[in-house]
């Protein structure tokens, strides 16, 4: 199967920035079995962390400077009192009125109690917005990330806010883009297990990693599978062990500085949920966890993270997560049962578990920092898997079934499909919106300039670029650009089937992957090249809007953070960050 121009670009890229990279040495340093109830105090890391991967997301060149701890702790310390002289601090806090106020800390008992006191204690306190440092978001929420110069409205959050880092035992971060030397100073090393999870298509890449990070004892690595057609681990997760608590939280952000609000340049998105920590003698079976976990888990097993983590998964009461579901692109070939898991199957297979599926026409609103090389078999497969189809429908029409002679399709059968596919085809150009901003936007806000937000000339010119979806993605925070991966989406006659998916993935294929006929079997395969996740938040709620696109039914749910509806392009050209 031929790659996509922009894969083919990426993975041209990345080989070119391996080739600096200095190969062989020794392997993995062995590490005692940790777990998310890992607790114990260790020494002190001996060895600072300084800043990697200064990759630009989904573009068409990678950045590795000065490999993974390419700095000694002397020049880092006077790196750090350098920036201290320039700023009040790593992350100074906006501009405040004398009203704003931020929202007060809850108190949650955090001794060993019974599942159910667990949740009626909490519940009644998951929705004031509390930012301490005990759970406070049992059910479930969606912040923007906060940003420098903006006043706070309670519907933000900072980085710190999210790490809870007087009490954090063991944090599991993944992300694209790094700068570790920023990161770890948000994190107790002394107290707190850090398990990176990170690319590195090749051996000689992990090694090199591996002996950058020896000296760091509470310092572990994970690299997923990047063999044969997969070209990015692109995904944003994090998994937060407390003493009461497991904080799930799946960010658009990566883990720089910029994209947690503290230039005041860039804004993203983060879904967070709080489960409660199980009593000593309890466990949760696998066999009653719920979707959202048990979809969780099976991304990370997929990913290669330690057994004893995944195992101690079951410490904890999912039981509010029922509502939810997590979805991921697991990158490489998938067949059978195992593709319906992942990619837009599992983005339909989701859909339809929640009780969300319909074959109402959809209102859909992708907001998206990356433009892929866009048709209308794209557009078909995510615009379906938003009803509930588990893929088969988009991919028969590429691949019409081979009947027996004796027994041929009715030619009213043909023409009926036909039908349906030109209908969906109309509907996808007047209500399937993606949301990129244009050259005008980009040039006139507070950065003047984007690296993270990328498309090409080429796919926009091709034929068969539907442009006509493209819609100018202005930030109702002025000046601000968005890194943000957001679906809205809203059933045309039942907005209490409307829902919204928060995550990593980008409107392009290698985000979402795509049906193929398996040479060999004759069967479907969905092939995907990127590692991505997100989170599926359900509406619920009996309201409709007055007007075309404004969203009313996602408010206190989902933050709508762009302004809509959106603006046509017209004669304005979009974003490209490699032609300026």
């Amino acid at each position: 199967m031929a790659l996509s121009d922009d894969d083919e670009d990426l993975r041209q890229a990345i080989a070119l920035s391996l080739q600096d990279l200095s190969s062989g040495g020794a392997g993995e340093t062995a590490h005692e079995a940790i777990s998310l109830d890992s607790d114990s105090e260790t020494k002190e890391k001996s060895a600072g962390a300084a800043e990697i991967l200064k990759r630009e997301e989904d573009v068409s060149f990678v950045r590795i400077e000065q490999g993974l701890l390419g700095l000694d702790r002397k020049q880092m310390e006077q790196e750090r009192l350098a920036r201290k002289r320039k700023a009040p601090s790593i992350s100074p806090p906006p501009p405040r009125k004398a009203a704003t106020r931020d929202p007060p800390v809850a108190s949650v008992p955090v001794r060993s109690a019974t599942r159910q006191e667990l949740q009626a204690t909490v519940i009644s306190q998951a929705s004031s917005g509390s930012n301490g440092t005990g759970p406070v978001f049992f059910t479930g929420t969606v912040k923007k990330t906060w940003a420098f110069g903006h006043e706070r409205k309670g519907d933000d959050m900072k980085l710190e806010e999210l790490l809870q880092k007087p009490d954090l035992n063991l944090a599991v971060l993944s992300s694209f883009q790094w700068e570790i030397d920023w990161l770890l100073a948000k994190i107790n090393t002394k107290s707190t297990q850090v398990t990176l999870v990170m690319q590195a298509k090749d051996l000689a890449t992990q090694q090199q990693y591996r002996r950058e990070t020896a000296a760091m004892s509470n310092l572990r690595l994970c690299f997923p599978s990047m063999e044969g057609q997969i070209s990015c681990m692109h995904s944003k997760l994090m998994l937060l062990s407390h003493p009461s608590h497991l904080r799930v939280a799946v960010p658009t952000a990566n883990l720089v500085s910029y994209d947690w609000g503290e230039t005041g340049i860039m804004e993203n998105m983060v879904f967070l949920i709080d489960v409660p920590r199980l009593p000593k003698d309890q466990r949760t079976r696998s066999e009653d966890m719920t979707f959202f976990g048990t979809e969780l888990i099976y991304f990370l097993e997929a990913m290669g993270l330690e057994q004893t983590i995944i195992d101690s998964m079951y410490n904890f009461d999912f039981t509010m997560t029922k509502d939810l579901a997590f979805v991921h692109n697991i990158g490489g070939a998938h067949s059978g049962e195992l593709q319906q898991r992942t990619g837009y199957c599992g983005l339909g297979r989701a859909v339809k578990e929640l009780g969300l599926a319909t074959d109402q026409p959809l209102h859909i609103y992708f907001v998206t920092s990356s433009v892929g090389s866009l048709n209308n078999d794209f557009l078909s497969m995510i615009y379906l898997a938003a009803q509930g189809d588990d893929g088969l429908i988009e991919y028969n029409w590429r691949n019409p079934p081979i009947l027996p002679k004796r027994k041929k399709t009715p030619q009213e059968d043909l023409q009926a499909e036909d039908d349906s596919r030109e209908r969906l085809r109309s509907h996808l150009r007047q209500n399937f919106q993606v949301y990129y901003p244009t050259h005008e936007t980009v040039k006139s806000s507070v950065a003047g300039s984007a690296g993270t937000i990328w498309f090409q000339s080429k796919w926009y010119n091709s034929p068969t670029f539907p442009r006509e979806i493209l819609r100018d993605c202005k930030s109702v925070r002025p000046g601000m650009l968005m890194h943000n991966k957001l679906l809205f989406v809203r059933p045309e006659d039942d907005p209490s089937k409307s829902w919204a998916y928060v995550g990593s993935a980008n409107c392009s294929e290698s985000a979402w992957g795509k049906l193929f006929k398996d040479r060999a079997t004759k069967e479907p395969k969905l092939n995907c090249r990127n590692w991505e996740c997100g989170v599926l938040v359900p509406v619920h709620r009996n309201t409709s809007g007055s007007e075309e696109g404004d969203l009313d039914e996602f408010e206190g749910i989902v933050p709508v953070p762009m302004q809509v509806p959106g603006e046509e392009y017209g004669d304005k050209k979009p974003w490209y960050f490699t032609e300026q």
